[in-house]
């Protein structure tokens, strides 16, 4: 049972991996602002300066972050659960169970929470140029 577990969460972790990878997008320059300012955005380069504004790198990060402390309260919820059906009718185990997944519900709805006010803040933030 224990290498079943771990063989889930092992998959969990390589496709949550994989939808973090770069997807190509072409971008649309009819109505590109310049982050940095008005002038030559082919000087970016020669500079070493990323001509990508600096406030959308910072929303993936956040992004990120939660979207990972949101696949760890996930993984509590599943922990939880098989610790309450592997309890066996003894009372402190099945305690300790529900405890542990209303936590983990509580902060998957922190979690969730916090996710759609950065998502608004940062779209507003994006946008307000």
């Amino acid at each position: 049972m224990k290498n079943w577990l771990i063989g889930i969460m092992s998959f969990v972790w390589v496709f949550g991996l994989l939808s973090l990878a770069p997807v190509s997008v072409q971008a649309q320059t009819t109505n590109m602002i310049d982050p940095w300012g008005p002038g030559v955005t082919t000087s970016y380069t020669e500079q070493g300066i990323s001509s990508v504004d600096p406030r959308q790198t910072v929303a993936k990060i956040i992004k990120i972050a939660l979207g990972f402390l949101g696949s760890i309260a996930v993984i509590l919820v599943i922990v939880a659960g098989f610790k309450w059906m592997t309890a066996a009718g003894n009372d402190d185990s099945i305690k300790k169970a529900k405890d542990l997944m209303g936590a983990a519900f509580v902060g998957l709805v922190i979690i969730l929470l916090a996710f759609a006010i950065t998502n608004f803040v940062i779209n507003a933030v994006i946008t307000s140029i």
